[in-house]
């Protein structure tokens, strides 16, 4: 049971592999119809298709493109690189745009089949901006914030007109010679209860003498 389904596992690979291979069709991935471009920029796109003869990848500029369908130096195109076998890699050239004048340019991509015929595929609206600097995002200056902001609030000015009087200030008051202290009050009770004790021995004292 295992081997049959490894067996038509592979088959539905097999199938799936042939199918793509099939319905694969030439195409560019990059560089977008708008993109601006700088320096050396990659080509990248699929040419890995049955029935593969021959390619070739060229561009021309958009104000004159004479002949969209026959890319060669003769109608207004020039070729960036020529192709005898399909490419297997997903980059497909490298194309130096520091040797164009800054412009609006088309890329072309034909590849011809096996039997005769022949499929093309353009991207348009490529800007090239080599002698311009890019475009960065400048940040807004920091706006000053209102609660950082600290404005003096005048004092106002007292007139001596209205001003409050002035009391004189009161003279502390002698002492009460006649006033209790804590120490004193101290001083009694150790007094006090020194004269208890002397009374209650007394007391006891004359309590024994009566017994005897």
């Amino acid at each position: 049971m295992l081997n049959l389904l490894i067996a038509m596992f592979k088959s539905l690979l097999i199938l799936s592999v042939l199918f793509f291979a099939q319905t694969a069709e030439p195409s560019i991935l990059s560089p977008q119809a708008g993109q601006t471009l700088r320096g050396q920029v990659q080509i990248t796109g699929n040419l890995n298709i049955p029935n593969f003869a021959s390619a070739e990848l060229a561009f021309s500029y958009a104000s004159n493109p004479t002949d969209t369908l026959r890319p060669n130096s003769e109608q207004g195109w020039f070729t960036i690189q020529k192709f005898s076998q399909p490419v297997t890699a997903q980059t497909l050239a490298i194309w130096d745009t520091t040797l164009l004048t800054d412009g609006d340019y088309i890329l072309h991509l034909r590849v011809t089949l096996q039997d005769g015929t022949s499929q093309d595929i353009s991207i348009s609206d490529l800007k090239i901006r080599n002698d311009e600097s890019p475009v960065t995002d400048t940040p807004a200056p920091a706006e000053e914030s209102s609660s950082l902001l600290i404005t003096a609030t005048p004092i106002p000015t007292i007139n001596s007109a209205t001003a409050a009087p002035i009391f004189p200030t009161p003279a502390s008051l002698p002492s009460n010679p006649a006033s209790v202290t804590s120490t004193s009050i101290y001083s009694y009770f150790a007094r006090g209860g020194g004269i208890t004790l002397v009374l209650f021995a007394f007391f006891a004292l004359i309590l024994r003498l009566r017994k005897n």
